[in-house]
């Protein structure tokens, strides 16, 4: 009886569990995102952690619809609102034995259209005058980083998200650089303790993002 006592004032003090929805550009989510998600599960305990990785435009839809507690994706088009985490370089990446045939055009692993970094990367290329094809089109970054490492073609990729042993090839085949690229926050928070939680979520990734934007090229 005691013991049946103790659980029903330990069930009426309990404090409820939280759901926050985060929306990921698929381009923002790297390697880290396990460590990440592991810091703010450290964080709160009881926060229920849900996570939905998709396009930089269709989740900055969703978080306006109010489908999401927040949103961390690349600044695209004229919107400047949210938190800025990090300013990133983006750049030609390829696997070290890939050989570019002088005078064809330029093989390239790309995500479907209607991809942010698809769209500035063709952009880029056509301002050169620089031909290209795509040789590899993938439902994310990992299969886009999976045909570069495979040897089929080059990709715009942020340096977090290139694969193991990619290189930097813009340089040595004349390409255009990419611009640099924003990452952005955008958060609803719906009281004080989710406040608390979405700034150790900014805190988090932007120690992480500052530290892989500048790791050196293997």
């Amino acid at each position: 009886m005691l013991q049946a006592h103790e659980r029903a004032l330990g069930d009426m003090s309990a404090t409820p569990n939280r759901r926050l929805i985060i929306g990921i550009s698929d381009h923002v989510a790297g390697p880290d995102l396990p460590t990440l998600l592991s810091r703010l599960a450290h964080y709160d305990p009881l926060l229920i952690i849900e996570v939905r990785i998709a396009s930089s435009r269709d989740l900055s839809a969703a978080f306006d619809r109010g489908e999401l507690d927040a949103a961390i994706v690349r600044g695209e088009g004229d919107r400047h609102d949210g938190e800025v985490l990090v300013v990133e370089r983006f750049g030609w990446f390829a696997a070290p034995t890939w050989q570019h045939t002088p005078g064809s055009a330029l093989r390239l692993a790309t995500m479907a259209a209607p991809c942010g970094v698809r769209h500035l990367a063709v952009r880029v290329l056509d301002d050169a005058g620089i031909p290209w094809t795509e040789v590899f089109v993938g439902g994310g970054v990992m299969a886009v980083g999976a045909a570069v490492s495979a040897g089929l073609g080059v990709a715009a990729l942020a340096r977090r998200v290139a694969p193991v042993g990619a290189i930097e090839v813009g340089e040595q085949l004349g390409l255009p650089a990419l611009p640099i690229t924003e990452v952005i926050l955008h958060a609803r928070p719906t009281d004080a303790r989710s406040q608390e939680t979405l700034r150790a979520l900014s805190a988090a990734f932007r120690g992480v993002l500052e530290r892989q934007s500048i790791r050196p090229i293997e």
